[in-house]
């Protein structure tokens, strides 16, 4: 059996786990690489084996980086199957659509306004091709074998993290291979503990916050105070925010401050088409999550949700202040660099970051001080207060990590970390050697193993 990293390893994007075996190849998600320059032009390559000779797809869970190269593949001739959770393709449909639409966006602005360094630029993918995708979804439940072939099975089990999010037990050649997808947190307010693996010959580990350990802080009484104060100050507050989870999250959380009567009665947006439908599919999987249908209805009259355009621009020329939660979460695309444009450059205004920033993002750039930021071929003075809000991440600290490991009945042959930059991957590595005495491995990208 070969395993090849052909994405997220050394970096916290790109997912992509090959494996093969008699024949049969297996890719472990098929996400898109976001951040820094070298890794998004990797989007424009060619898998290291043809698409066509791919036979099933296993998703994970639905954010981009683990979904967001699927109209790709297709493109080059993937006609398989995509196991996934029900919500996962739910997800998936919505992110990769406004993926698509982004890109083409994108495109033809940078055609108009000329700031594109090639002669014509095209996106990515349309979204004609994303919906190409949708057909070869093939739902599973959670906790039941998934026969793909007569020697291989597959079981997901709840990874929490994000709705519908799964880790996955393949069964291979008399081996386990346990891929975790992305961790959620033991104590998260949403979602679910994880499912931790019971016997894993090989274990395939996420290591995004692999270094560091969330902060036991208060995280409503941080929104309380930032938004206060801003208000006050006649400002307005931004909330970049991944539209699934994440902004789920952050409503929540403002339902519960507003009903405590804790922060102003002013405006209250979600300005994300694909935020107001992920909140529909928190409505129709109940089972998955820990809010009542009353909490879901009752969250969703306090917001106003936008999902055309022009309220997006009348919202933003209105000079009340307001509180708006617009994707995308890393502030690398989406309506959130709409209103950036117009409110990075006023002291009074506060963008408070909630989740993990992927180097070479804007949002990395703005947590580590830049003065200026780029949008759509224009810079802009950073004169916001940028600030963080750590304890919100939907992505399992050190010690949450550790412990998924801790029911594992048999030492597996190899840990491999990936879905980290190289420096968290590596102290998790040290880390797991410490308590447990596993063989860990950071691979890199492209290397492959035989097992």
């Amino acid at each position: 059996m070969k395993i090849k990293f052909i994405g997220a390893a050394g970096t916290v994007t790109g997912s992509k786990t090959l494996i093969e075996s008699n024949g049969i190849r297996i890719l472990i998600d098929c996400g898109l690489f976001q951040g820094i320059k070298p890794l998004r032009e990797l989007n424009w390559e060619p898998l290291p084996v043809l698409a066509s000779t791919i036979d099933f797809v296993l998703l994970t869970h639905g954010h981009l980086d683990h979904c967001g190269w699927l109209p790709r593949l297709v493109d080059q001739g993937f006609k398989g199957k995509i196991y996934c959770s029900e919500p996962t393709k739910a997800i998936a449909k919505l992110i990769l659509l406004d993926s698509a639409k982004i890109q083409e966006e994108e495109a033809e602005k940078a055609n108009k306004e000329k700031y594109s360094k090639h002669e014509v630029a095209q996106p990515l993918y349309n979204v004609e091709q994303a919906k190409k995708v949708f057909p070869l979804f093939r739902v599973v439940k959670t906790n039941e074998d998934v026969h793909l072939d007569a020697q291989i099975t597959a079981i997901f089990v709840n990874a929490g993290h994000i709705i519908g999010a799964c880790s996955i037990e393949l069964t291979i050649e008399n081996k386990t291979l346990a891929f975790s997808g992305d961790i959620g947190r033991d104590n998260d307010a949403l979602m679910y503990p994880p499912t931790k693996p019971k016997k894993a010959d090989y274990v395939f580990l996420e290591s995004t916050y692999g270094n560091r350990i969330h902060p036991n802080t208060d995280v409503k009484l941080e929104l309380e105070m930032y938004i206060n104060n801003t208000i006050k100050n006649g400002g307005t507050v931004i909330i970049p925010s991944f539209a699934v989870e994440r902004a789920q999250m952050v409503m929540y959380l403002l339902w519960q401050l507003r009903e405590e009567d804790k922060i102003p009665n002013v405006p209250y947006i979600i300005d994300s088409p694909m935020g107001v439908s992920a909140f529909d599919i928190f409505f129709e999987n109940l089972k998955w999550h820990k809010l009542s249908i009353e909490d879901c209805v009752a969250i969703g009259k306090m917001f106003t949700m936008i999902s055309d355009y022009r309220e997006t621009i009348e919202t933003i020329y209105n000079k009340q202040p307001k509180v708006v939660i617009a994707a995308s979460g890393m502030v690398t695309g989406g309506r959130v660099l709409s209103y950036l444009e117009r409110y990075i450059e006023l002291a009074e205004t506060t963008v408070i970051i909630v989740g993990y920033q992927a180097e070479g993002t804007r949002g990395r750039k703005l947590l580590e001080g830049a003065k200026e930021v780029k949008i759509y071929g224009k810079y802009y003075p950073v004169m916001a207060k940028i600030l963080e809000i750590e304890g919100l991440s939907a992505h399992g600290d050190q010690k949450d990590l550790l412990n998924w490991l801790s029911e594992l009945e048999n030492k597996p042959e190899k840990v491999f970390l990936v879905h980290g930059e190289n420096q968290p991957a590596d102290e998790l590595r040290i880390k797991i050697g410490e308590q447990y005495g596993f063989d860990c491995s950071v691979p890199l990208m492209g290397q492959e193993f035989e097992i």
